[in-house]
């Protein structure tokens, strides 16, 4: 079973190959693919020798169906570029997708930063609870699964609990007990409980149907 996996990345030259050195250390038949949003920085030429890169339109939507487009696996894992898998991450989803009905998961989340409330952030993900199952926690589905339900939709944010929510809807989802983890950078710069509270926030937006273009401004893709 091959497993395709698409990193979306803008501006990911700092951590796109530590990246792409734990995605390719995952045993198993797999594909990388990169989808480059326009980087300003070198984050292309630093991927190519370690994946296939590709460009799309700006926005994670775009840039992760645009890798979905041109995947030949079985399997797709949608990955942010600052996200590093657990050991055996392939192996786990291997294991979950042959499951007859099993269609798609998540897995738990941890931070490259240790505090308390990023560790209580953290807690939270062990509820199977599909209204926090954010890209970063690395959402993965068979492409049957995946096409059934449209892809991501085309908004400029929550695309990611959209798509979770739309294949929790077949029946067929589950949360595995490994987690990612990711870059707390974005903490870092604008301040752990700031960056709580906004992110509460916008969530709480998205629990209200809130129109995703009203308060994307309030998330800049590439500022973390």
């Amino acid at each position: 079973m091959t497993v395709s996996i698409i990193i979306p990345a803008l501006n990911e030259a700092g951590v796109i190959e530590c990246t792409l050195d734990a995605v390719r250390s995952q045993p198993g038949p797999k594909e990388i693919i990169v989808v480059d949003g326009g980087s300003s920085d070198d984050t292309p030429q630093r991927a190519a020798p370690h994946a296939a890169v590709v460009e799309a339109p700006r926005g994670r939507a775009h840039q992760m169906n645009r890798g979905a487009e041109i995947a030949s696996g079985d399997v797709l894992w949608f990955l942010h570029a600052d996200t590093l898998p657990p050991p055996h991450a392939l192996t786990r989803i291997r294991q979950t997708i042959r499951r007859p009905d099993v269609e798609s998961g998540i897995f738990q989340l941890s931070f490259d930063r240790d505090a308390l409330l990023l560790r209580l952030y953290s807690w939270c993900t062990r509820w199977p609870w599909i209204r926090i199952a954010f890209g970063d926690r690395g959402l993965f589905a068979t492409r049957e699964a995946f096409e059934a339900v449209g892809g991501f939709p085309d908004w400029p944010i929550f695309e990611d609990l959209e798509l979770a929510d739309r294949l929790h809807q077949r029946g067929t989802f589950r949360f595995l007990p490994q987690a990612v983890t990711t870059s707390a950078r974005r903490f870092r710069s604008d301040g752990l409980l700031r960056q709580q509270l906004q992110n509460l926030y916008l969530w709480t937006h998205y629990v209200m149907d809130t129109d995703p273009e009203r308060v994307a401004h309030l998330y800049a893709y590439d500022e973390k």
